[in-house]
């Protein structure tokens, strides 16, 4: 059986090396629109009954003048899984809870309700199987059928550089997950959500960790265009108000429909950093 410690500790030194140029983009970002605004990072431990290294991660969050509020966290954790959670996760079992995770998680809400909001997580799971998963999907109060064109497309461009099939079935996996049920609507205008990237060996760790980096580094090549593209944009009384119930919306998949959230409540995750993608404001009308 493959000892998947020393790839865990790769991915981690990867997501941690995104974090590191996301939130400096993101920060040069805030220069450019005169704000001093910076990331505040929290390191947080996890805790669970007879685990001596149980791990932990740091929360980052920046509240400024483009980004009203951004959270981006990366974890790395490990423990058991309580029996009745074990058996909805892939290859987990009562009888098997063990697990480790590794991960980075990133949600952005916007100032300007025309800049689209974003979701970003890629991650590294290991019970009795291995396996990467993660994505990103756009979310924009007021879509721009050129901002959509633009996401899709650097992900469309991830995709084909390391499998012909894989964009269409990811566009479709995260189209059928970002979906409000109670609502009947989309969250956003999509992306792409892949899971159970699985590892059986050295080769296929390498091959779905290089798909995995490629798409944060998709990520942070298209989304700080856009929001240059439209963080200066004007905006109305009535555009804020329709930003403010599409948070609304936002809030409520991720409170009842998110695997994210659940795993990270169900795991002794973070409770602040968990809820990070909440939004900073909303209405219901």
């Amino acid at each position: 059986m493959t000892d998947w410690q020393p790839h865990t500790a790769r991915a981690r030194q990867w997501f941690e090396s995104l974090r590191d140029r996301i939130c400096a983009e993101f920060e040069a970002i805030e220069r450019e629109a005169g704000s001093d605004a910076a990331f505040r990072y929290t390191p947080w431990t996890r805790e669970e009954d007879g685990n001596a290294d149980p791990g932990g991660g740091t929360q980052g969050l920046m509240k400024g003048k483009v980004f009203e509020k951004v959270g981006v966290n990366v974890s790395t954790v490990r423990g058991n899984f309580a029996p009745e959670f074990a058996a909805s996760i892939n290859g987990a079992s009562a009888e098997n809870p063990g697990f480790s995770a590794t991960g980075i998680s990133l949600v952005a809400h916007m100032a300007n309700p025309h800049v689209p909001a974003v979701h970003m997580n890629t991650r590294f799971l290991t019970t009795g199987k291995a396996w990467f998963g993660g994505g990103a999907d756009l979310n924009p109060p007021i879509p721009y059928e050129d901002d959509t064109e633009d996401f899709h497309a650097r992900f469309r461009a991830a995709c084909a550089a390391h499998n012909p099939t894989y964009y269409e079935r990811y566009k479709k996996w995260a189209d059928d997950y970002f979906f409000i049920p109670h609502r009947g609507v989309h969250r956003g205008v999509g992306g792409i959500f892949y899971d159970h990237l699985e590892c059986e060996d050295d080769p296929s760790f390498e091959r779905n960790f290089h798909f995995t980096r490629d798409v944060g580094e998709a990520f942070l090549d298209v989304f700080p265009r856009l929001v240059r593209r439209r963080m200066e944009s004007a905006f109305t009384p009535e555009d804020k108000l329709t930003q403010l119930e599409w948070r609304g919306r936002y809030a409520e998949f991720n409170l009842v429909y998110d695997r994210g959230t659940l795993f990270g409540l169900k795991t002794g995750g973070n409770i602040d950093a968990i809820l990070m993608s909440l939004p900073p404001e909303a209405v219901w009308t």
